[in-house]
């Protein structure tokens, strides 16, 4: 059953919704629970048959077990980051090459702490 309901857990609903809502009311609360119910099946299938007609052929290739969030846990995906392997020394090379190519003679590295310049022209 869905949501760890069962035929036991149903029934006692039923009976309490019967002595809260009273059996003359019970009858149109069924009712209505029965539309809401069929109404919310109808726009479920609507629509999976819209994305199957907009995604094509290959809707049915899709395996949507992979695209299922619940199967990223974020300390497995942490812990697989901090466990790959360090950087090779052509990625350091790289990645300074990268930093000394930002840093221009006409403009001076940041300094924690200085005092941006003052430009007396934007105020």
């Amino acid at each position: 059953m869905f949501f760890g309901l069962t035929i036991e857990k149903l029934m006692l609903i039923g009976v309490v919704a019967a002595l809260v809502i009273g059996p003359e009311r019970l009858p149109k609360y069924a009712e209505a629970l029965a539309k809401l119910t069929r109404r919310a099946k109808e726009t479920l299938q609507g629509a999976k048959s819209r994305m199957r007609e907009e995604m094509g052929p290959e809707f049915d290739d899709v395996d949507w077990r992979k695209l299922d969030p619940r199967q990223y846990d974020p300390r497995r995906i942490v812990r697989e980051a901090l466990l790959d392997d360090t950087p090779t020394a052509t990625m350091r090379a790289a990645g300074a090459a990268a930093v000394a190519a930002r840093v221009t003679p006409e403009k001076p590295p940041f300094v924690p702490g200085a005092l941006p310049p003052f430009d007396d022209e934007s105020t």
